[in-house]
């Protein structure tokens, strides 16, 4: 459904360092760098995009889930994250509330937006 989605970033080199610990364990790496944008992706196709802080006031928290392989991927990126220097939201946890193997884990990356890598796998 979406082809690509991008943050703005305060300090594009904090959040790059952010995002290339916590995205490799769920197999995603820098797939382009164009100094003022990083895309992300798990293929040839950059589809999550982190950018220069360009233009808008203020801060707008947003919400992106990246999916896990499994909940051992999930445990991974939440190690990685946090490693990273991320703040926790939720440890690594199923979440009954949305369906019964939904495992995620919840940070917040170093601009406040709340980032998630979740499995939907029974295990």
């Amino acid at each position: 459904m979406l082809d690509h989605v991008g943050f703005q970033c305060s300090d594009l080199a904090a959040s790059a360092a952010f995002y290339d610990a916590a995205l490799a364990p769920l197999g995603v790496a820098r797939r382009m760098d164009f100094q003022v944008a990083i895309g992300y992706g798990s293929g040839d196709h950059a589809d999550f995009w982190i950018g220069v802080l360009s233009e808008g006031d203020g801060f707008r928290e947003s919400h992106i889930a990246f999916a896990a392989d499994d909940r051992a991927a999930v445990d991974a990126f939440f190690a990685a994250a946090v490693a990273a220097g991320a703040e926790v939201l939720h440890e690594p946890k199923l979440h009954p509330e949305y369906h019964e193997h939904y495992y995620g884990a919840f940070v917040r990356d170093p601009d406040g937006n709340n980032v998630e890598a979740v499995s939907h796998r029974p295990e």
